[in-house]
C-alpha cells in the first residue's frame, strides 16, 4: 500500500535499497533533491537547522537575515538540492504530510525554478517515541501553538470543518488541561506520525465515513510502514548518534558537528506528573503510532547494522562523528526549545 518509492517513480523518489548499490551517489550537481517531511515535535526543527548549517558541502548553504530561510544551492547552479522549511518554506503547506508532499513537490519546484525537470527525490524524516511526542505537542499547544496554516490537503481538496472539527472555539487552545486535550476526538496529535506518513487517499482522506474505523486504522498503519520503509532516510529522536551515522553513510555526506542527545525535555518533566489512567489513555489513543515506532526502531537498527557491516573503519568513524578538520562547534539538539510556527501560514 502507498505509493512505492522506486527508481521508476520520479514523483516519490528512490528507495532505500536502490541507494545501497555500490554505484549510488547523491548527485548534488544534477537534479537530486532531498525532501524533508517534518512532523511536529519530533526534533525536526533542530535537524532542519543541521541540514542547512552543519553539513560539510562544496557550496555551503547561506542563511541571510530573512528569518527561517536559507539558500542551499547546487555547486554550479542556483537551484536548491533541499526542499524543506528553511530553504523553500512551507510550499506544500505548513507541516505538509506524505500525501501533500508527494502530490506537490514536483510542481512547486518546477514553479520555483521556472522550468520542468526530471528529478530524483529522496524523502527524509524523523520519528519520536509516541508518548514523549504527544506530551510535547500538548505542552506546545498549551503555550499557544495552533498550526492553523496547515491545509490538510488530500485528493485535490482541503479537509472540511465537518471532517476536522475544531477542538476549541477561541483563537488558540492555550492553557488547555491534559484531560481536555485527550478528550477531543478530532485532535490531530493522536497518531500524528502514522497519519502524516500514510497515503491518506487510500482511506478516503479525512472522511471517516469512507470505511469502518478498524479498516481505516489497519490500512493507514500498513501504508505508513510501507512509506517509511521506502524512505531514503529516517532517524529516531531517541537515537541521535545512530541516526547521524545512517544519514552520513547513506548520502555520503558529513556533518561538521556531532548530534547531541538531549533527554531532559519538557515532555520528560511532564511524564512523572501523569496519573496511571492518563498514561494508559495516551498509550491507547496513540496505539497506531506505538506500533509504527516499534517497526521504525527495528528497521533503524537493521539499517545501522547493514551499514556497519560494510564499513571497514566503523569504530573510528562512529567514535569521531561530526569531527572534520578545521571545523568546530556543537549545535545542541533541544527539540522543545522551538521557534516553531504557532499561526504561520505557508509561504
Amino acid at each position: 500500500m502507498g505509493k512505492p518509492l522506486s527508481a521508476t517513480n520520479s514523483k516519490t523518489g528512490l528507495s532505500y535499497d536502490d541507494m545501497l548499490n555500490d554505484d549510488f551517489a547523491f548527485d548534488m550537481d544534477s537534479h537530486d533533491v532531498m525532501v524533508f517531511l517534518h512532523m511536529q515535535k519530533t526534533g525536526g526543527t533542530s535537524f532542519g537547522k543541521h541540514l542547512v548549517h552543519d553539513l560539510d558541502l562544496q557550496r555551503p548553504c547561506t542563511c541571510p537575515i530573512t528569518p527561517k530561510r536559507c539558500y542551499c544551492f547546487r555547486p554550479h547552479s542556483n537551484q536548491s538540492w533541499l526542499f524543506s522549511r528553511y530553504t523553500t518554506g512551507w510550499k506544500c503547506g505548513l507541516h505538509a504530510d506524505w500525501t501533500e508532499l508527494t502530490n506537490c513537490v514536483d510542481a512547486k519546484l518546477d514553479e520555483l525554478e521556472g522550468h520542468i525537470a526530471k528529478r530524483r527525490y529522496f524523502y527524509i524524516t524523523l520519528l519520536r517515541q509516541p508518548l514523549a511526542r504527544y506530551l510535547s505537542e500538548f505542552r506546545h499547544v498549551q503555550r499557544g501553538a495552533t498550526w492553523k496554516g496547515s491545509r490538510h490537503f488530500c485528493h485535490n481538496r482541503a479537509a472540511t470543518e465537518v471532517e476536522l472539527p475544531a477542538c476549541y472555539k477561541s483563537e488558540s487552545w492555550d492553557n488547555v488541561e491534559l484531560d481536555d486535550f485527550m478528550n477531543c476526538d478530532s485532535n490531530l496529535a493522536i497518531n500524528r506520525q502514522t497519519r502524516m506518513l500514510a497515503d491518506l487517499e487510500l482511506v478516503g482522506c479525512y472522511n471517516k465515513d469512507y470505511m469502518p474505523e478498524a479498516d481505516r486504522n489497519r490500512v493507514m498503519l500498513a501504508s505508513a510502514k510501507k512509506n517509511l520503509q521506502s524512505m531514503a532516510f529516517f532517524g529516531l529522536t531517541e537515537y541521535q548518534k545512530i541516526s547521524q551515522y545512517i544519514f552520513e553513510e547513506t548520502f555520503n555526506l558529513r556533518f561538521a558537528i556531532p548530534f547531541e542527545q538531549n533527554n531532559a525535555t519538557v515532555s520528560s518533566h511532564t511524564m512523572p506528573t501523569l496519573s496511571a489512567e492518563q498514561a494508559t489513555k495516551i498509550a491507547h489513543l496513540n496505539d497506531l503510532d506505538n506500533e509504527l515506532y516499534q517497526f521504525a526502531k527495528q528497521l533503524l537498527f537493521e539499517r545501522f547494522h547493514r551499514l556497519k557491516a560494510r564499513d571497514s573503519k566503523f569504530e573510528q568513524r562512529f567514535s569521531h562523528l561530526g569531527e572534520i578538520p578545521g571545523k568546530f562547534g556543537v549545535t545542541e539538539f533541544d527539540w522543545d526549545k522551538l521557534d516553531d510556527d504557532i499561526t504561520s501560514n505557508p509561504v
